[in-house]
């Protein structure tokens, strides 16, 4: 962060072209505070995590993750619900992601969003998603909590996020992810590279 500027990867978990959950992250971009950049990492591609296939060697798709992960800032996850959890195509990134050597994701700052058309937000989804972080050695911010419900109400028919508490909630997130980000960076020792 020698330029100051917090450098934000974003991952949604899912691949449908009209989700809403890709809505809500693209949403997030044009809410960024002063000072954040965020690159979206589309998880369309990545192989099916094989530990035989990970011993010989990262497949390409993995390493552009990997390296998109170790070279940002922080990371903004925005994941659907599928089955009262994680979808398998962003639990597989993170299984990618957490591997070694020097898994890019121990230490690294992140937030965490929503969207469902339900009652529930997606809330058993991001539940999931922090104990894995647990183990992950990933490092929430842990309010406000971004819980889309009854998406369909809060889009438009172009996607776009028209509810102004849901906008006020990502930008208090992305404030609060900056300052944990600075907080991280200045005083936490780099994380330890494992064998």
């Amino acid at each position: 962060m020698a330029d100051n500027t917090i450098k934000v990867l974003g991952m949604a978990g899912s691949l449908r072209e009209r989700s809403y959950n890709r809505a809500l992250l693209r949403a997030a971009g044009e809410l960024l505070p002063p000072g954040m950049t965020l690159d979206i990492h589309d998880l369309a591609g990545i192989p099916e995590y094989n530990d035989d296939v990970r011993e010989k060697g990262y497949p390409e798709s993995t390493r552009r993750l990997r390296d998109a992960i170790a070279a940002a800032d922080a990371l903004l996850i925005v994941t659907p619900e599928y089955n009262y959890s994680v979808p398998g195509v962003l639990k597989n990134a993170i299984d990618w992601a957490s591997r070694p050597p020097a898994p890019p994701l121990t230490r690294k700052p992140c937030a965490i969003m929503s969207a469902s058309q339900s009652l529930m937000g997606g809330v058993r989804a991001q539940y999931h998603l922090r104990q894995m972080f647990v183990f992950t050695d990933t490092l929430p911010v842990n309010k406000p909590e971004i819980l889309v419900m009854t998406a369909q109400q809060k889009f438009d028919q172009d996607l776009k996020l028209t509810d102004e508490n849901t906008k006020n909630l990502i930008r208090q997130l992305l404030a609060n992810l900056a300052d944990w980000t600075k907080v991280i960076k200045a005083h936490w020792m780099p994380a330890p590279a494992k064998p």
